[in-house]
């Protein structure tokens, strides 16, 4: 009996720090999938849980990028860059909610896949757009930015994984952001059915079967 306590008395503490061990690697790996100044995911933890979310035939493929982001950094500082991040992640994680998923691709870039229950994505980006051009609480009065959004619905493609859903809103959202016309809604923004261009380097070569739709300020 004394030998059995002995060995379990032993093992013990070896079994203990196994389980730190153990907690710490789960930690590491959920920080390494988390941007540090925003706290979304990073593209990698975005990629894994997007890619189980298009299994679903109402998800929706969202991408957003700061206008003017370098003339503000430039203009006002970091902080003042930092901050208007911060901002529009807390927007569109908050748009998003548990459902879906919204990641910090790099820079003022954000990706973000929503299931669309209702079919009405359409209205609610439009609404989410404006408020992403609300003031930051706490920046400069004169600091005024908006976010140019492109979506496409996954059914919409479905042959097309991830990387070729983004690439045809990353063309949506950058038309929206030259063309500064089209069909007007009003207090909704401006909304693009028509992509014109292909964004060189952006996409992967990616092509254009129907017309996604983007927006901009």
């Amino acid at each position: 009996m004394s030998t059995l306590l002995t060995a379990l008395a032993t093992a013990a503490p070896v079994s203990a720090g196994w389980a730190m061990h153990v907690l710490w690697l789960r930690h590491r790996l959920r920080t390494a999938r988390r941007d540090p100044l925003t706290g979304l995911r990073t593209r990698e933890g975005f990629t894994h849980r997007a890619t189980a979310l298009l299994r679903d035939e109402r998800a929706v493929v969202v991408l957003a990028d700061v206008d003017h982001f370098k003339q503000i950094n430039d203009r006002y500082g970091h902080a003042a860059g930092d901050a208007l991040l911060k901002a529009t992640a807390q927007r569109l994680a908050h748009y998003v909610g548990t459902d879906g998923v919204v990641g910090r691709l790099g820079g003022d870039e954000f990706a973000a896949v929503v299931i669309d229950r209702n079919g009405t994505a359409a209205d609610l980006l439009a609404v989410l757009h404006g408020v992403l051009a609300r003031p930051v609480d706490g920046q400069a009065p004169n600091v005024h930015a908006t976010v140019s959004l492109g979506w496409v619905r996954a059914a919409d493609h479905p042959s097309d994984d991830l990387s070729r859903l983004l690439g045809r809103a990353d063309e949506a959202m950058y038309a929206a952001k030259q063309a500064r016309a089209g069909i007007r809604r009003a207090g909704l923004g401006r909304l693009f059915a028509t992509v014109a261009g292909h964004r060189s380097g952006r996409c992967g070569g990616g092509r254009i079967d129907g017309p996604p739709v983007g927006m901009a300020a």
